[in-house]
């Protein structure tokens, strides 16, 4: 059985009962138990996995339906951290907002818990078994404001649309077994390395799989529930979503697309790069047309996914995969520097939101740089990063994810890395906006900034991370790139 491979998921399971539980005795109208119990459960996820990953082991567990890897386990690792970021910028607004209760944390615990069962997948009914509890959970919360009808419409979007992209993806891999006869990722790359398979079967599978992992990821077209969700949904919600899903969403990618289908890499590449122009074009182009701040960064949002499923596309060139540990790296790499930045904007936002008033909109950041330069300093920061400008780490994140492109050596690739270029001098221009708003146009609101001490340490911590760790991210883009080769090897 080797139980220490899912010894992560079962104390997460153990944690979250146990938080349920002392919050039913609860009676502290902050829930300090609560949110310090559920802090401590995610930390120890995290340094379970991190032992794990530092350990640079491969094992198999549940009948080879697990899988321990470098590579699931450094990104359950950055999905807990992403997690605990969260929940702590996401306490003051819910306590402003009544919605400081123990099912928040309960149900946030169950979508990390998705999570890792998602990295750690080694089998197809594992990865959709991690995918429903993590999705489930997180319509949950999109609906938890239930007096507010822009939450509730929210959640019925995301619930159908998710529905639908879950049904896309069990069809997919009911094609994958019918042509191979297994449910073992491993499997199904033998039996397609064998060729003795019916290919057409199994790239129509594909295509049901493309379009399941491409909702998940928010890329175009399957992109239309991204903008509706993270504005309807609460803040501190959209920043559960915008987050640490997104290290499931790419770990499936991997485990689905490379590991296992990594012998029709000719055909989904084709699709991932349709989708990533998709991305990059419409992303960048409907943000310059949003007034609202979260719907402006949903379609940031889509625009940055564009750039992982580029890096997604480079891995195998010419039928050889010499370029898949750096392209798939970058990628990663990439996604880590996002969750990172997305975290501080959307804490950010929320720091600035008081009671009965939510700073959604780009115009409630008019002449915040007179109110509070320091905050300005930080958003700008945030923004930069976004936009790519160095020396913030979205800089080098996109320099990573070009040069994956560039070293191919092909010219498709090369005039991709031009498209991506070009679409994000497109992008800076809604980012660049927000810091003329903050630094030039005069004050809207004269609301007092209420400052809670931990979450402004918070926002200059990650202020700090994504300012520093761009021009000394060579021992993070290691990481990425050693996790990635070992779970290729494996």
């Amino acid at each position: 059985m080797n139980w220490p491979v899912v010894y992560p998921e079962l104390w997460l399971l153990l944690a979250a009962c146990t938080v349920l539980l002392v919050d039913l005795f609860n009676t502290d109208a902050q829930r300090r138990p609560t949110f310090w119990l559920t802090q401590l459960g995610i930390a120890v996820f995290t340094a379970l996995h991190l032992v794990s990953y530092d350990a640079g082991r491969t094992a198999y567990g549940m009948k080879g339906m697990v899988v321990a890897d470098p590579m699931g386990d450094l990104l359950a690792a950055f999905a807990g951290l992403a997690m605990m970021v969260s929940l702590a910028y996401a306490r003051p607004t819910l306590a402003a907002r009544d919605m400081l209760k123990g099912e928040f944390y309960v149900l946030a615990l169950f979508v990390l818990m998705g999570i890792s069962v998602m990295c750690s997948a080694n089998n197809f009914l594992v990865v959709y078994l991690g995918l429903e509890l993590m999705s489930l959970s997180l319509y949950a919360l999109t609906a938890l404001r239930r007096d507010h009808a822009l939450a509730t419409e929210a959640a019925m979007k995301y619930f159908v649309l998710g529905a639908l992209a879950s049904g896309f993806l069990l069809y997919g891999m009911s094609m994958m077994y019918g042509a191979t006869g297994t449910l073992e990722i491993p499997r199904v790359f033998e039996h397609i390395a064998s060729g003795r398979i019916n290919k057409e079967v199994l790239v129509f599978g594909v295509v049901f799989i493309v379009a399941g992992l491409g909702f998940k990821l928010g890329a175009v077209p399957f992109h239309m529930w991204v903008p509706d969700v993270y504005q309807g949904a609460p803040t501190s919600v959209t920043l559960l979503i915008g987050g640490a899903p997104k290290f499931a969403a790419f770990a499936i990618t991997i485990r689905l697309l490379v590991e296992g289908l990594l012998g029709l890499a000719v055909d989904w590449q084709q699709m991932f790069i349709v989708l990533a122009v998709g991305s990059l074009a419409l992303g960048n182009v409907a943000a310059i047309a949003q007034s609202n701040l979260k719907r402006m960064l949903a379609y940031s949002t889509i625009a940055q996914m564009g750039f992982i499923v580029l890096g997604l596309s480079a891995g195998v060139v010419s039928g050889n995969t010499l370029s898949a540990g750096n392209a798939y790296s970058s990628a990663m790499f990439y996604l880590v520097a996002y969750v990172l930045t997305t975290l501080g904007t959307f804490g950010l936002i929320m720091f600035l939101s008081a009671r009965g008033f939510e700073s959604e909109e780009i115009s409630d950041l008019a002449g915040l740089a007179r109110r509070s330069p320091w905050l300005a300093g930080v958003m700008t920061v945030f923004m930069f990063s976004l936009a790519g400008v160095p020396p913030m780490i979205g800089f080098f994140a996109k320099l990573a994810v070009i040069q994956a492109l560039v070293t191919t050596n092909v010219p498709l690739y090369i005039g991709l890395a031009v498209v991506a270029v070009l679409f994000s001098l497109v992008g800076a221009f809604y980012y660049l906006r927000v810091v003329k708003v903050m630094w030039f146009d005069e004050p809207v609101h004269a609301a007092v900034i209420e400052r809670t001490q931990g979450v402004t340490a918070l926002l200059a911590l990650n202020g700090l991370a994504v300012l520093v760790l761009g021009p000394f991210s060579g021992g993070l883009m290691a990481m990425c790139r050693d996790a990635i080769v070992r779970a290729l090897a494996t």
